[in-house]
């Protein structure tokens, strides 16, 4: 497999992997799993919730199709397993990082994007049970978001 063919797979994946997140996290996490979503959605004062479970559910499938696509020279499906990877390592950066900042490294950015991710983040927390929610993705945000981020800082910087 050539290694363009590969990195195609990879950011194929990448990209999907938005639209299963949002996926899961309206039907599932939202669904069936909210017990474990659940304190994701209150205050609580450890460092692990029990959402936290769902790096796990995310991760094994993408340690499995690495590990055997590179074991048995299926590149391609370890190709889709680093695309899993690459957007567990970028939801932990953005989800976790940036927006519930459980680690203090961009907590004073002025960016559009990230006081748009924030905001939009911030809409889907308003709902403290499991319906009626919204703004369940996470890379890609609505144009409401976008637009409401924008008017704010024209009208902080006039």
């Amino acid at each position: 497999m050539s290694w363009y063919y590969f990195l195609f797979i990879v950011l194929g994946v990448f990209f999907i992997m938005e639209g299963v997140t949002w996926l899961t996290h309206r039907y599932i996490m939202h669904g069936f799993l909210w017990y474990l979503h659940e304190d994701h959605h209150q205050p609580t004062s450890g460092v692990f919730e029990k959402n936290d479970a769902f790096f796990l559910i995310f991760a094994i499938p993408s340690w499995l199709c690495i590990m055997l696509g590179l074991q048995y020279q299926f590149y391609g499906v370890a190709a889709i397993g680093f695309g899993i990877a690459l957007y567990g390592f970028a939801y932990f950066l953005v989800h976790e990082v940036i927006i519930h900042q459980r680690i203090k490294w961009f907590s004073r950015s002025n960016n559009t994007y990230v006081r748009t991710i924030r905001w939009a983040h911030k809409m889907h927390h308003k709902h403290l049970g499991k319906e009626e929610g919204e703004s369940f993705g996470m890379l890609f945000v609505a144009a409401k978001y976008w637009k409401k981020v924008r008017e704010d800082k024209k009208r902080r910087s006039n």
